[in-house]
């Protein structure tokens, strides 16, 4: 009896754990391009792409890629968090004002942007410290220049920089699954047509189910809303 009392505990307690980590995403807040704070919890039951961008990078030509995701997928429940950080080669100067217009005038951005931050350091956004405490670093695509450069100008600088989990460069993103776990992070050189696929595995399962990603790492027209952060 005393034996089945203890395997009741330990199941409760582990359960207790787990619902804890899926929820914990969502008690963070941020700030949006408005200056006004958001609670992640208003995105409870959506499938969320985060993203930290900039405005003068190679990369910065994924905003026409992601707000094409957005436009197809966000009626079924898929939203895209713009956070914008100038860490990384001062690729985002500007305000953010300047830089959602910007976005607004050459990639009709349309998805949730916020204020920029730092993603690395002792200035990090909690949320992004949480992120990469999540999933760590995931690996260039070396088949691809963008990484074959990335992993050269990285390497020289520290030898071990893919053992660490901070992030890498500007276009870094994270899928979280509707019920808040971090399911798996993306580098700056993976295609977007890979992102697309777990997005659509994540859309069809049901609003509270995880499903699994089930690719490898590299490592081995919603109506436009007039807003841009949900209130």
């Amino acid at each position: 009896m005393k034996i089945m009392k203890r395997i009741l505990f330990c199941l409760v307690f582990l359960l207790s754990g787990l619902t804890l980590c899926a929820q914990e995403i969502y008690e963070f807040t941020v700030t949006n391009a408005d200056g006004k704070s958001v609670a992640l919890s208003n995105y409870r039951g959506k499938v969320l792409l985060i993203v930290n961008t900039a405005t003068r990078c190679g990369f910065t030509p994924q905003y026409k890629e992601l707000e094409a995701l957005y436009e197809q997928y966000a009626e079924q429940g898929l939203e895209i968090l713009d956070f914008p950080c100038n860490q990384f080669g001062q690729q985002a100067p500007g305000t953010t004002a300047e830089i959602r217009q910007f976005c607004s005038t050459n990639f009709d951005v349309r998805f949730p942007q916020f204020d920029k931050i730092d993603v690395n350091g002792p200035t990090a956004a909690p949320l992004f410290t949480y992120l990469k405490e999540q999933k760590g670093f995931a690996g260039f695509d070396l088949k691809e220049k963008a990484g074959q450069v990335l992993d050269r100008v990285l390497r020289k600088q520290d030898a071990d920089y893919d053992k660490k989990s901070d992030i890498k460069w500007n276009f870094t993103k994270f899928l979280i699954s509707r019920d808040g776990h971090v399911l798996r992070r993306y580098e700056p050189t993976e295609a977007i047509s890979n992102i697309e696929k777990d997005i659509q595995q994540q859309l069809a399962s049901s609003s509270m189910e995880q499903k699994p990603v089930g690719r490898p790492s590299n490592k081995e027209k919603k109506p436009r809303a007039t807003s841009r952060a949900k209130k």
